[in-house]
């Protein structure tokens, strides 16, 4: 018999300390963290990934908190709820679901895990891959233009 099954799902496009915040508060919900990474080809809500899905999933897979990372599904993004079965899904607190939403679509198909919305990591500054973004841009193209 395994433990309770967590599952935290996200692109994970350049890892900030606000990625491993998420996985971390995620992991102390239950016995086994599984992280679905976002596909490339799934990613729609914002820009693409920087990092291919392979290298991302690797990353991920790196981290201390993590038991189990997959890529998600290219078509059905509940298939690997389906295989893995957690006891919760854990939403970070920038992920645009509706949890009630997301209740409705699990249920419909015989899933019921508890969906739980992790907080936003306290320092917040660079605890987004698109801020980290403009950061790297800013500071190498300010030092090429003065160089000191």
């Amino acid at each position: 018999m395994t433990g309770r099954r967590i599952v935290a799902t996200g692109t994970f496009d350049i890892l900030h300390p606000g990625h491993l915040y998420y996985l971390e508060e995620s992991r102390k919900l239950g016995d086994e963290l599984w992280v679905i990474v976002a596909r490339d080809s799934n990613v729609k809500h914002k820009p693409r990934p920087v990092i291919p899905e392979e290298h991302r999933l690797a990353m991920v897979a790196a981290l201390k908190p993590v038991d189990h990372a997959v890529l998600g599904d290219k078509t059905d993004m509940f298939r690997p709820i389906e295989e893995i079965r957690p006891e919760i899904i854990t939403i970070g607190f920038n992920q645009m679901f509706n949890e009630t939403k997301l209740e409705e679509q699990l249920l419909a198909r015989n899933l019921s895990p508890r969906i739980v919305r992790i907080g936003k990591y306290a320092d917040g500054d660079l605890c987004s891959s698109r801020l980290v973004v403009k950061r790297i841009i800013d500071k190498r193209c300010q030092d090429q233009h003065h160089p000191e």
